[in-house]
């Protein structure tokens, strides 16, 4: 069985923070050996999500006084960060896991969750504590393609530490080799609106997600599925921070799409279409306001 290992280059260099983020993860892959070696674990599996879940709650509250000791001025947005997951992903997650008994399948889906929303959270707004990604705005609000695909390459980089190389800025929606796609919906300031379609080649999120677990690929196709809508999430929120303006945004609907169901929403004309290669496979992104 694929073992979920901590990775060292999660670190961020403070050492009681580095400690918990790995006990998340040691916690993470005992739930997941739970339910692949006994199915009928309902009560075992119900125990260990609500001890993760007190344990993931108060680092949170760790790391939050940490970064108040050290003055950190993105505080009060990191903080919504955790405040949002606590609030919003963790509740939804709960109520899908009650409302089917714990099922194998609704646990895997959590882990996957979980997965995505850790290494997402971990890569971008914890390693921005310690300054060890940029965070500063360097790009102008444009609809250019060469601002927009350097900030989408600084943002592969910061996360999966993959290059993505504009390949073509008029992306015509051919299919791309198997893959996972993603609608994300967001209201902005003054009534505005800004959808993403997204598109990510099976073999760049197993291999992507997997080596961010210390694993040459993650063969499990769910909960690769679950784990990349999440890190997708904080990567266009880790993306965005790069512009000089401030826009606010909020997420107000997501979903998984199938192939069909991707190529019919792209047929409702989005005005940026690209496509991206990376060393393990294609990214599409596509993006319109309203």
């Amino acid at each position: 069985m694929e073992k979920i290992v901590w990775n060292e280059k999660f670190n961020i260099g403070v050492e009681a923070v580095d400690k918990a983020h790995a006990g998340i993860f040691r916690m993470v892959g005992r739930l997941m050996e739970l339910v692949e070696y006994q199915p009928d674990c309902q009560s075992a599996c119900k125990e260990s999500i609500k001890f993760l879940e007190n344990y993931t709650m108060t680092h949170f509250s760790q790391e939050e006084a940490y970064m108040r000791s050290v003055e950190y001025e993105g505080y009060a947005k990191h903080k919504k960060h955790h405040d949002d997951f606590r609030d919003i992903t963790l509740v939804s997650q709960k109520e899908y896991l009650e409302l089917s008994d714990y099922s194998p399948t609704a646990v895997r889906r959590f882990v996957g969750v979980l997965i995505g929303w850790l290494t997402g959270h971990i890569m971008t707004e914890d390693q921005a504590i310690t300054g060890n990604i940029e965070t500063q705005r360097i790009y102008d609000e444009s609809a250019d393609t060469s601002v927009i695909a350097n900030a989408v390459n600084q943002a592969m980089g910061d996360i999966f530490h993959l290059k993505a190389e504009l390949v073509s800025a008029a992306y015509n929606g051919s299919s791309i080799r198997k893959g996972y796609y993603y609608r994300l919906c967001y209201d902005m300031e003054e009534g505005r609106k800004i959808q993403l379609l997204l598109a990510i080649e099976e073999q760049l999120a197993r291999r992507g997600v997997g080596m961010m677990l210390g694993l040459a690929s993650m063969q499990k196709p769910e909960l690769v599925k679950d784990a990349t809508m999440q890190i997708m999430k904080q990567f266009f929120h880790h993306m965005g921070k790069m512009f000089k303006s401030d826009v606010k945004y909020q997420l107000c609907e997501e979903g998984m799409l199938t192939r069909h169901e991707f190529r019919e929403d792209f047929m409702t004309r989005y005005s940026g279409n690209l496509l991206f290669e990376t060393r393990l496979g294609y990214f599409i992104l596509c993006s319109k306001k309203w």
